[in-house]
């Protein structure tokens, strides 16, 4: 059972600083992905075995908690069938914090949290993507 981690974000206040210092230190290229302040980020290349695709994207405040953001890096883990990894997530102990959410031509995700409050998301791709889990 492969379940690759197949996708990250990296939440900012400043995406201008974020991205400098991203391409400084590792130097990671960035391309606008449609959404407002919402950037892909390149890195690796061609036969490199870790992840070559990622996003930057705009932190913004959780509505219930004003005080509350995301600040972390958010981890999508591919999986062959996303409600039967929300109910083993919650199996294990770990908890649901989003609905199942559709992206068109892409797949359906979902945030969730282990047992610890670590969040990532899954994300059932649509049939014959190319990070549908194998």
């Amino acid at each position: 059972m492969a379940n690759s981690v197949v996708h990250f974000e990296i939440f900012t206040s400043d995406i201008a600083r974020a991205q400098q210092f991203y391409s400084q230190v590792f130097g990671w290229r960035f391309e606008g992905a449609g959404f407002p302040d919402f950037f892909h980020i390149h890195m690796g290349v061609d036969g490199d075995p870790g992840l070559r695709l990622g996003a930057l994207t705009k932190r913004h405040r959780q509505k219930a908690d004003a005080e509350a953001s995301t600040n972390a890096f958010r981890c999508t883990i591919s999986v062959k069938s996303i409600k039967d990894t929300v109910a083993a997530v919650q199996a294990a102990g770990g908890t649901v914090r989003s609905s199942l959410t559709e992206i068109p031509h892409v797949g359906t995700v979902a945030e969730v949290a282990d047992n610890d409050g670590n969040i990532f998301c899954l994300m059932q791709h649509v049939s014959g993507h190319a990070m549908a889990a194998r």
